[in-house]
């Protein structure tokens, strides 16, 4: 069985209205509606997969659940990882079975996620607890022919985790926060 590569950016989306708008009249179909996703990362004591780059998260989107394992990124413009996922029928016998097998929470994350395609690639808005992103992904070339469409240079590209992104935002702000959660983040 292969592994899948996920080929993505990040980008600050300023005006989330006009963009939803930009993409229907670029032909763009909004696949998933704004729908609520909590996602929680695990490691093992040590930080053992954060030290080697990796990252296991579980997540509800909705009312589904799914586990997905990143391994470490690959150097250039384009944040590039093999990325293998699966949908979880049950999310807290799951999360039992992380901590049997020694795995811990080490931090949780947040977001409302609307997805869209032209069926070559797919982008999704987040409106996060820290402010609202976009992601653009699929094959290099399209990535930077659609960013280039929506007036998103390179030097706007983001390849950072929100977790990275969180981190950074919590040093510009002095939030004393620690995780991205809409809660903890108002406090």
């Amino acid at each position: 069985m292969a592994d899948a590569k996920e080929v993505e950016i990040k980008f600050v989306l300023e005006d989330l209205g006009a963009l939803e708008s930009k993409l229907r009249a670029l032909g763009f179909r909004c696949e998933t509606p704004r729908t609520h996703e909590m996602n929680t990362l695990y490691d093992l004591p040590g930080e053992v997969l954060r030290q080697r780059g990796e990252l296991l998260r579980l997540r509800t989107y909705g009312d589904e659940w799914k586990l997905t394992h990143k391994g470490p990124g690959g150097p250039g413009r384009h944040k590039t990882r093999v990325e293998n996922e699966t949908a979880v029928e049950n999310g807290e016998r799951m999360e039992a079975i992380l901590s049997a097998l020694g795995f811990a929470p080490s931090f949780r994350y947040e977001k409302f996620r609307s997805e869209w395609s032209d069926g070559t690639g797919h982008i999704v808005l987040d409106e996060t607890p820290i402010g609202d992103y976009g992601e653009i992904e699929g094959p290099p070339p399209w990535i930077d022919q659609t960013a280039d469409t929506l007036g998103i240079v390179p030097e706007r590209y983001i390849t950072e985790s929100y977790a990275q992104l969180f981190f950074d935002w919590k040093k510009r702000t002095g939030s004393p926060a620690e995780e991205m959660t809409f809660a903890a983040v108002r406090q």
